[in-house]
Formats: C-alpha cells, structure tokens, sequence
C-alpha cells in the first residue's frame, strides 16, 4: 500500500485576485486570477502564459482550428496586487471584531478582502 505524505502548499490567492507574474516568460505581466487547483498548487491567470491548441479538422469543422488558452502557473511564480496601493505583496492575516479572519497588505496594511 502506497502512502502520499506530500505536503499540500496552501494557496492565499482567490479567484478573481489580480496578481504579477515574478519569474518566466511573462515576468512582470499583470492578471487576474481566473482559476485555481489548490491540490497542486497552481493558478489560471487571465492572458498569461498562454498555449495554442490546435483541434483537429471534424465533420462540423472540416477545416480545423487554432486557439489560445492559459495554462497554469505555480503559486510560487505570481504574486499578489494590492488594490489600495497597486504594488506587489505579501499577504498577512488579521482577525476583526466580530471574529472574521481577512487578508492583509504588508505594505500599506489595508484589508484586503470585502467585509
């Protein structure tokens, strides 16, 4: 019997997040985050690293098609945009009054989530 005891990295990006690319062909490219694979740690980010898919020619399409897609990036190759001060950061955790766990700005230490 096999046993996987892989550490599972903990994504503290969202969906829907604006990020920069921080290494790669798309070094410093802004996007927003369209999807996220928490199990592998890796994200969808709207118009980066993209790949061209080319579908074969079918009865409906006898012509075929080229098209574009993103494909996904590690967590550890994006980094997160502050929208208050629009500079890349880090993201630090703050409990409210009211006992609600947001995402902070290390920078500018506003919050970072909709309350």
């Amino acid at each position: 019997m096999k046993v996987d005891n892989k550490i599972k990295p903990k994504i503290e990006l969202r969906k829907g997040d604006v990020v920069i690319v921080l290494s790669g062909k798309d070094k410093g490219k802004k996007g927003k985050i369209i999807r996220t694979i928490p199990d592998k740690g890796k994200v969808f980010v709207d118009g980066v690293n993209m790949q061209t898919n080319f579908l074969r020619p079918t009865r409906d399409m006898p012509q075929g098609k080229i098209t574009r897609r993103e494909a996904p990036l590690y967590v550890s190759k994006v980094q997160l945009v502050c929208p208050h001060c629009h500079e890349k950061t880090r993201i630090a955790h703050k409990i409210l009054g009211n006992g609600k766990s947001v995402r902070v700005c290390k920078n500018c230490h506003e919050v970072i989530d909709k309350v």
